[in-house]
């Protein structure tokens, strides 16, 4: 089974959670956001840029991506498409 979402372009997406692990832990380990990009590395700088202090990247396929407390209002229609394509659902 595929654990993660690679594109044609080399990008993965790369879930964000807390780097620090006990503290995720105590807040139920939430899955802040999702990022698109060619490794961990560029996934957490892409975290980092858009405002989360210490992000620990993790692959992730597109149905967990979707369990993210925010996407980007763009990339929350592309993961809805991944989403429905991936399952054979149709709303």
């Amino acid at each position: 089974m595929k654990t993660s979402a690679t594109r044609k372009s080399g990008k993965r997406l790369w879930g964000i959670y807390h780097t620090d692990r006990e503290y995720a832990r105590e807040l139920g380990d939430p899955l802040r956001t999702v990022v698109e990009a060619p490794n961990k590395l560029i996934a957490e700088g892409d975290a980092a840029q858009l405002g989360f202090g210490d992000p620990w990247a993790h692959p992730v396929n597109s149905q967990t991506a979707m369990r993210a407390q925010w996407l980007q209002k763009s990339r929350l229609a592309h993961q809805h498409k991944l989403a429905n394509s991936s399952s054979g659902a149709h709303n």
